[in-house]
């Protein structure tokens, strides 16, 4: 069987080669505006996917009425043209974040193409929905299938729309558009260096047996591929080696793509060296997703590096890590290192990217072992935002931060994907909001009260008012005692690189420091989740009474007393360590002015449980294995994690099947784009507990048409079959169900199964949307609604909610129809 797929993707390579390629530019369409609203949140209305889904969507016209939008305007159909650059903008506006763009191609046969976009959300290609260029970066080009006669774009339009097709002379061929390669320090050892590019494959079936052959001054390292699959792209990691190169500059790196030892594509892309003393970067592999990611350093210009500093700096939206490192100066007695967000935008510095910093300041640790009281976190724009979200996150983490043009949460100021909402009538809504709480840092703002804060903004900055620093300065003026604010007279939101390498903020740091755990007797402390954010110092958050609502605690140590006072709100499972009272102490605790308990350590590093009961406070144990805590506490955005693999459904019909894999593609296109991504995509079939061990599961399908539910999913509370799902002890019937759910996986500590499902194909497809991916957009444990949500709105929500710490359904923390 693979000797056979081998010899007809080789044939199939062979015979595309003699196919010249063209590339087809879209110059007519129609558009129609007011039809969809998508956001920071897992709701979303789209009034044309509704229509396509349900199979009532009409072929669109010039003058034809689509629809009656929300105010009983009409919402017309209009011809466009594009303009000589080949963008199709909007009459009268630039930006169009509601409309769609409709665009036709007649085929002569049935064929496979190259689709490229820019300033798109997302691209339905007859019915397929396909991840779009929402920033316009121009390299995102995805394998589509065209058929024979009329195939229709509808596609979600951004700003300057290009639509385009072209049709390569290979089938399985290599993009270097999107590299992600290493600033070569000339002062490290490059023997062993590590790069990324896209390898594109434009045939029916998956192509194995892949290999790279990477050539830099005649040193050649040979990588064996991972499975590229069928009509989709994969930025693949390759090994070079980079040791021959002694002098500053750039260089090529050529690069071949091999099958079966024989060479069916090359290319190339540059590599920069630079000699010591001037930024760099280094790339590593993630451990969200096993892809290659990179941090930029700004070394530090001392020569005695034992016990210096580290700074932590996070980028604004658009800006490379490179880019942000290069905005500044070596300082003498600190190293610089710039984390990625996984991409220029990313995801706020929120979710993934908030995972990607923390990364890095680990790497950064290990790497350059600064002092341990010298840690600071700064970043401008986006990147402000960042220093105030993961400030307020990591309190313990940092001796003193310094936001810089930055805005506190995404409620206020939001980017491409708009603003997070506040408040709503919704009860469901409500749900979806609170689990996105960690994001509203002006909740957590008290948690700055150990930092030292720098704000400083330029007073003409049009991009990100000033308001929003003076916003800051009057949260901090409340209760903060150590902060600092500066305006810059004139500034704008970019005047020079003392935007962000501002001496007065460097100085700022140098007096801060970072006390021990040992020698901080008090706590204040807030999170919304322990899955984020779960300790400060020597106390731990294990688990909440009601998940996702703020919790928080007081605590006063007295060494000397042998004791504990303080308050916990809405906590159900504390961890307390005791170290700093020795072996055979007896400590006395005492929480919320009534519990006292005593204990006696057994140890020099002990430490304690406590549960709360019914309002009472006892000594406990640890969770057990199957329990919710901080390693894995839920909501549906943490299946995207530890490697996820993508395990699509094949035992349904043809429809059902289709789905699963067309969305399993989509989903991985939308990861790439957004987070600069790799995944593993396979069949229900392929799925084993040993082989993938220790790897979360995004599995798309339900009982009866993905094979690997019964084996992940068999004792869940939440099961869908088709035309029904149980949700506890409650059946909702019908076609037209989705399901967004997570679950962990038997017998692990942090692995888990992230769920994407529907009842029959109209409720499959309304699960397509992947709002997960939107930085800082909230999704609970479960969230269960009709394809009617994408008229309706929240009106067709029937489940929402968390479950409780045994992973069971709890009536306090969910809403049901």
């Amino acid at each position: 069987m693979k000797q056979a797929f081998a010899l007809s993707i080789f044939t199939i390579l062979i015979i595309s080669a003699a196919v010249a390629q063209d590339t087809v530019y879209f110059e007519k369409g129609l558009s129609v505006s007011g039809v969809h609203k998508y956001g920071r949140e897992a709701l979303y209305t789209d009034l044309l996917a509704h229509q396509l889904y349900s199979g009532t969507l009409q072929k669109p016209g010039n003058g034809i009425v689509f629809a009656t939008g929300d105010t009983g305007q009409q919402l017309i159909w209009k011809e466009v043209m594009a303009d000589s650059l080949h963008r199709f903008r909007i009459p009268g506006r630039m930006f169009a974040n509601n409309s769609y763009l409709y665009v036709t191609y007649m085929s002569d046969k049935q064929k496979n193409a190259i689709l490229n976009t820019k300033g798109t959300n997302a691209v339905y290609v007859n019915g397929v929905p396909h991840a779009g260029d929402l920033y316009a970066s121009g390299w995102l080009h995805l394998p589509v299938t065209l058929k024979k006669g009329l195939n229709e774009f509808y596609i979600r339009t951004g700003f300057g729309t290009i639509v385009s097709l072209s049709f390569p002379a290979k089938a399985v061929f290599l993009n270097t558009e999107d590299p992600t390669v290493p600033v070569i320090n000339l002062e490290e050892n490059n023997t062993a260096l590590k790069g990324a590019i896209v390898v594109v494959n434009n045939t029916a079936k998956p192509a194995a047996g892949l290999k790279m052959t990477a050539v830099i001054n005649n040193s050649t390292i040979e990588t064996v591929l991972p499975v590229i699959p069928a009509m989709a792209t994969r930025k693949v990691i390759f090994n070079f080696d980079a040791s021959s190169i002694k002098e500053k500059g750039n260089f090529q790196l050529d690069i071949s793509l091999l099958h079966k030892n024989t060479i069916i594509d090359n290319s190339s892309t540059q590599l920069e060296a630079v000699p010591a003393g001037e930024q760099y970067s280094n790339t590593f592999i993630s451990e969200i997703d096993g892809s290659l990611q990179y941090y930029a350093v700004t070394p530090q210009s001392s020569s005695e590096k034992n016990n210096a500093a580290l700074f932590l700096s996070v980028h604004g939206a658009g800006v490379e890590a490179i880019g942000q490192a290069r905005a500044y100066k070596p300082k003498d007695w600190g190293t610089l290192v710039a984390a990625t967000n996984r991409r220029p935008r990313g995801f706020n510095w929120e979710d993934w990217g908030r995972l990607d910093a923390m990364e890095v300041l680990t790497l950064a640790k290990n790497k350059f072992k600064p002092d341990p009281a010298q840690i600071y976190l700064t970043g401008h724009s986006m990147g402000g935002h960042g220093t105030w979200f993961l400030g307020a996150t990591y309190p313990d983490k940092w001796a003193a931060i310094a936001p810089s043009a930055g805005y506190p949460t995404l409620k206020d100021y939001g980017s491409h994907d708009g603003k997070i909402p506040d408040t709503t009538s919704s009860q469901a809504e409500q749900i979806l909001l609170r689990a996105g709480n960690q994001s509203d840092v002006i909740k957590l703002a008290e948690n700055y009260k150990p930092l030292g804060v720098y704000i400083f903004h330029g007073d003409s900055d049009r991009t990100v008012s000033v308001e929003y620093a003076r916003q800051m300065r009057k949260v901090l003026g409340g209760f903060h005692t150590d902060f600092a604010y500066k305006e810059y007279p004139g500034g704008s939101h970019w005047f020079s690189n003392e935007s962000v390498d501002w001496p007065p903020l460097f100085n700022f740091f140098k007096v801060h420091t970072l006390l021990p755990d040992s020698a901080v007797n008090n706590i204040d402390f807030k999170t919304s989740s322990p899955g984020i954010s779960a300790a400060f110092r020597w106390a731990t958050i294990m688990q909440q009474e009601y998940p996702l609502q703020f919790s928080r605690i007081k605590l006063t140590r007295d060494i000397k007393q042998r004791k504990i006072t303080g308050s916990a709100e809405n906590i159900r499972l504390l961890k307390l360590s005791l170290a700093q009272f020795g072996n055979n102490a007896a400590v006395q605790i005492v929480l919320d002015g009534a519990s006292n308990l005593s204990y006696v350590t057994t140890s020099a590093t002990d430490e304690i449980f406590l549960i709360k009961n019914n309002d009472t406070w006892s000594i406990g144990k640890a969770p057990l294995l199957s329990e919710k805590k901080p390693l894995r506490y839920g909501t549906f955005k943490e299946g995207f994690n530890h490697q996820m693999v993508f395990v699509y459904g094949t035992k349904g019909n043809k429809a059902e099947n289709d789905w699963a894999y067309n969305k399993a593609v989509y989903d991985a296109e939308s990861w790439y784009y957004r987070g600069n991504g790799a995944v593993d995509i396979i069949p229900d079939k392929a799925y084993n507990l040993n082989a993938y061990q220790g790897r979360n599961v995004i599995l798309f399908g339900n009982a009866q048409t993905n094979s690997a539910w019964q084996l992940l999913l068999g004792d869940s509370p939440i099961q869908v079959e088709r035309n029904k799902i149980k949700v506890g002890d409650k059946t909702y019937e019908g076609d037209d169900i989705a399901a967004y759910f997570v679950y962990p996986i038997k017998n692990t500590d942090t692995n888990s199964i992230a769920v994407i499902s529907g009842t029959g194909l109209k409720g499959m497809n309304a699960a397509n949307a992947n709002q997960y991916f939107a930085g800082g957009s909230g999704f609970p444990d479960f969230m269960i609604f009709r394809l009617n949500m994408l008229k309706e709105g929240s009106n067709a929500i029937e489940a929402v909610g968390f479950f409780d710490n045994d992973w069971k359904l709890d009536e306090r923390n969910k809403i049901t129809k």
